[in-house]
């Protein structure tokens, strides 16, 4: 389990403890002020980070270990993620109470783009989305809140997985989970700073294997990975695919990908004292 789960899991993975749901969490009235002021204080400003972030990135190819570590810092108080499986989403969504679906704030801060594939997940009647601003979006504030069941949330995330989506899951000041969002490579926030080498979301819980007596090198699966996690070697004069655990997060789009189910997925085996 990553470090997350030993402070926050109870034992459990730490998106799995029903504790980091509940509904005395949002009595913490500066939980609610963040969630009232998320758009405007953590998409919106963190577009404008990002792009500066990136700006110095292409000249030095690298950023200030001091700027990483404050970054890396912050997320994990205040909204830090970790790419979970469809069958981490299945039983997490199979056994809320709410569920709600909302524009992805990504990509409409960044693209002026409406995109329904972020997710606020409760255990109780009572939500945290309550407190968002949906004017945001152009719409009015009671607008754009859409709920459903979790069987159709599901398999709404189902199709977005097939689309090339990731599941990656928020806290809304730690350790409280906010929401599921289903991310593309350059749309979403979290998504950018790992291209800046600042870690924002964990690997997931577990990895991609290649069973070399299935595969036959067609390259499917690394077209699929958005990691940059699949590589090649010849083994007994043909080419296999080879996954790096350490660049792999666990998403399992090349499990999808592959015409001869030669993929599949393992608990990854976390270091002593590992943190993603």
């Amino acid at each position: 389990m990553c470090e997350f789960c030993t402070r926050h899991g109870d034992g459990k993975v730490w998106f799995k403890n029903a504790a980091n749901y509940a509904r005395d969490l949002m009595a913490d009235l500066n939980r609610r002020r963040y969630i009232r002021e998320f758009f405007t204080n953590t998409i919106e400003a963190g577009i404008v980070t990002i792009g500066r972030l990136e700006t110095i990135y292409r000249k030095k190819k690298t950023l200030p270990e001091r700027v990483v570590r404050q970054m890396v810092s912050k997320a994990e108080e205040e909204h830090f993620g970790q790419v979970v499986t469809i069958e981490d989403i299945r039983e997490i969504v199979g056994r809320a109470a709410t569920v709600v679906r909302i524009p992805c704030a990504c990509r409409w801060a960044a693209l002026k783009k409406e995109a329904r594939c972020c997710y606020s997940v409760s255990y109780s009647p009572e939500t945290w989305y309550r407190d968002l601003d949906m004017s945001y979006f152009g719409t009015a504030p009671d607008m754009g809140l859409e709920s459903l069941s979790p069987a159709a949330a599901i398999a709404q995330m189902e199709a977005l997985e097939q689309e090339g989506a990731v599941h990656t899951i928020w806290t809304m000041i730690t350790p409280f989970i906010g929401a599921i969002c289903n991310c593309r490579p350059g749309d979403c926030l979290g998504l950018r700073t790992l291209d800046l080498g600042v870690e924002t979301m964990y690997r997931g819980e577990q990895t991609a294997q290649v069973d070399g007596g299935l595969c036959n090198g067609c390259g499917s699966c690394a077209e699929a990975c958005h990691f940059g996690a699949i590589g090649g070697r010849e083994d007994a004069g043909a080419y296999r695919a080879e996954i790096d655990p350490e660049k792999c997060f666990g998403c399992g789009l090349c499990r999808n990908r592959c015409p001869r189910e030669a993929i599949s997925m393992r608990p990854r085996a976390w270091g002593k004292g590992s943190r993603r």
